[in-house]
C-alpha cells in the first residue's frame, strides 16, 4: 500500500520509525509551515521512543569498524533511482517544502556522499584525537603517575533537524550512529518523509542491527509542551541537538538545566568581501560576479552559509559594474537554486522602494525572484532573502570586519589571496568560517561546524580514576 493511501486523500501520511519499526497512522493532522500542506501522523506513544537508562545502549559494544560498514552499505542503497522510499519522498516534498523539486532531486543523488566511507573515517578522525575510546575504556595517566581510563560514552540525543534541507538528516543519522547515540530524531514540517525513508532503507538491510535499533524519527509541532515538556528531561536525554531558527531555539533553551545540554546550530548569516584587485578587467569582474552569484543562490538562499551581504573595496564605478553582471547571474537555474524563487515580500519590496526613492541605495534587477543586487553605503536593515544581495561599498575590506559578529558563519573573500590578513580579525569578531568566494558550499571534509567539532561535544567523556593512596604518591605526601 502506498503511503498516500492511508489517510484522506488531500491529507499527506508521515509514517514513524520507532527503533526498527515503520509505524503508520493518521491520528493527528498538522500543516506544513512553509507551504500550508496538510499533513498526517501516528499519535506519539512516548513511553516506545524513550529508552530508559536501565538498558545499555544498542550500539555500546558494537565497533566503530562495524557501525561503518554498515552506514556505507546504506549509502549504496540510498541511490535516488534504485530508492522507491526516496522516490516516494519527491512527491510528498513537492507539498511541503519550498526547494524546487529539481534542487531536491539534486540534493538526493548527493546524499549518499554523507555516508561514503572516506567521508565518515575523516569525520572520526577530525573529531577524535582517540578514536579507540568510542569503542571501550582507553588507558591515561597524569604526570604524578597516577592511572584511569577514559571512554567516550554513547549519548541520548534528540535531533532537531533543520528544514532546509531535505538530505540534511542523513548527516545526522551518520554522526548518531558513529557516537554509538541513542538517537530520536524530530522530524521539520517542511519535511516530515526523508528521515523516515532513509531509517526504512537501513531496516530493508537489517531490521535488528543496532543501529537500526537506536534510532527513532517523529513529528510532533514545535513548542508543543505537552511533548517536550516530557521528553526534554535528563532523565531521558542527555543532548539536545538542535537546528532551527531562533524561535525554535530560544523554546528549547528553557528546557535546559543540570544533565541536559544543547548543541546548537543555530541561525546563522553569511557574507562575502571582495577587494580592489577584482576589478582590474571586465573578466575579472565576470568572474567575481559568478562566484558571488554561487555563494549567494545555494538553496535560493535559504541556507546558513548563502551570502547575503558583499562588501566591496573600489570605485563606485567599478562597484556599480559588477553589481550589474551579479544581477544578471543571480537569474540563472543551478544545481541548488532556481531560476525564479519565491518572489520577496510585499513589505521588503516597498522598503526597497522607498530607499531607493530617497537615493540611499541603487537597485538592479527585481522583486520577482529571479534575484536583486542593492548597492549601499551600509548595510540594509532588514534580512536580505529570495536571491537579494546586498552590496555595500567599503574603502578597506578592513573596514567590514566591523559587520562581523557571532552570527556570521561563512565568509567568501575574493581575491583569496587576501584571507591571510583578514582571517585573525574575522575569528575574533565572530566569524565562523573564511572561504574562497564561489565556495561557500563545498568543504574540506572533516573541519570544524560553526566553530566546533560536533561529534566530540555530543559523546559523555566518562574518567575511571585508578588513584593508589600512598606515600609513593606526590599529591598524598606527608610534608
Amino acid at each position: 500500500m502506498s503511503v498516500l493511501d492511508t489517510v484522506a486523500p488531500d491529507v499527506l501520511a508521515a509514517p514513524f520509525f520507532v527503533r526498527g519499526q515503520v509505524v503508520e497512522g493518521g491520528a493527528v493532522r498538522h500543516r506544513s509551515r512553509d507551504l500550508g500542506a496538510d499533513f498526517a501522523t501516528p499519535e506519539i506513544e512516548l513511553n516506545a521512543v524513550v529508552t530508559p537508562r536501565s538498558e545499555l545502549p544498542p550500539l555500546l559494544d558494537v565497533k566503530l569498524s562495524e557501525i561503518i560498514d554498515f552506514l556505507v552499505e546504506t549509502s549504496e542503497r540510498l541511490t535516488l533511482s534504485r530508492n522507491p522510499h526516496l522516490q516516494q519522498c519527491l512527491e510528498l516534498l513537492s507539498a511541503t517544502n519550498p526547494l524546487p523539486l529539481r534542487v531536491v532531486e539534486n540534493l538526493y543523488r548527493e546524499a549518499p556522499h554523507y555516508m561514503s566511507r572516506a567521508a565518515l573515517e575523516g569525520m572520526i578522525a577530525s573529531n577524535f584525537s582517540r578514536p579507540e575510546a568510542l569503542d571501550g575504556w582507553v588507558k591515561r595517566s597524569d604526570p604524578n603517575g597516577n592511572q584511569g581510563a577514559v571512554r567516550a560514552f554513547p549519548p541520548r540525543m534528540i535531533h532537531m533537524l533543520a528544514g532546509n534541507s531535505p538530505a540534511g538528516c542523513i548527516s545526522s543519522i551518520a554522526q548518531g550512529a558513529l557516537v554509538k547515540a541513542v538517537n530520536l530524531f524530530k522530524m521539520p514540517s517542511s519535511d516530515p518523509f526523508t528521515c523516515v525513508a532513509v531509517l526504512r532503507t537501513m531496516a530493508e538491510i537489517d531490521p535488528e542491527h543496532p543501529v537500526v535499533k537506536s534510532m527513532s524519527a517523529i513529528y510532533w509541532r514545535g513548542g508543543d509542551a505537552q511533548i517536550e515538556g516530557i521528553l526534554y528531561r535528563p532523565q531521558y536525554f542527555d543532548r539536545i541537538v538542535a537546528w532551527g531558527g531562533g524561535d525554535a531555539i530560544n523554546n528549547v533553551i528553557r528546557y535546559l538545566g543540570p544533565g541536559i545540554q544543547l548543541v546548537s546550530f543555530d541561525p546563522k548569516s553569511s557574507i562575502s568581501m571582495i577587494g580592489r584587485e577584482t576589478f582590474a578587467s571586465d573578466a575579472s569582474i565576470a568572474e567575481a560576479a559568478e562566484r558571488a552569484a554561487q555563494d549567494t543562490t545555494v538553496y535560493n538562499q535559504e541556507a546558513c552559509l548563502a551570502s547575503r551581504f558583499i562588501f566591496a573595496e573600489g570605485e563606485e564605478a567599478d562597484i556599480e559594474r559588477f553589481c550589474a553582471k551579479l544581477a544578471e547571474r543571480l537569474a540563472l537555474d543551478r544545481a541548488y537554486a532556481s531560476a525564479m524563487a519565491p518572489p520577496l515580500s510585499l513589505e521588503t519590496g516597498e522598503e526597497v522602494e522607498i530607499l531607493q526613492a530617497m537615493g540611499e541605495l541603487k537597485v538592479w534587477g527585481g522583486k520577482d525572484g529571479r534575484g536583486m543586487v542593492i548597492l549601499s553605503d551600509e548595510p540594509v536593515d532588514f534580512h536580505p532573502s529570495n536571491k537579494t544581495s546586498n552590496v555595500v561599498r567599503v574603502k578597506r575590506l578592513e573596514d567590514a570586519v566591523r559587520h562581523v559578529n557571532v552570527a556570521t558563519q561563512t565568509i567568501g573573500i575574493w581575491p583569496p589571496e587576501r584571507k591571510g590578513a583578514l582571517r585573525d580579525s574575522l575569528a575574533a569578531a565572530g566569524g565562523q568560517r573564511i572561504c574562497r568566494l564561489g565556495t561557500a558550499n563545498l568543504h574540506v571534509s572533516g573541519g570544524p561546524h560553526d566553530a566546533m567539532y560536533p561529534l566530540e561535544r555530543f559523546v559523555k567523556w566518562i574518567g575511571d580514576d585508578d588513584i593508589i593512596v600512598g606515600e609513593s604518591n606526590p599529591v598524598f605526601a606527608a610534608e
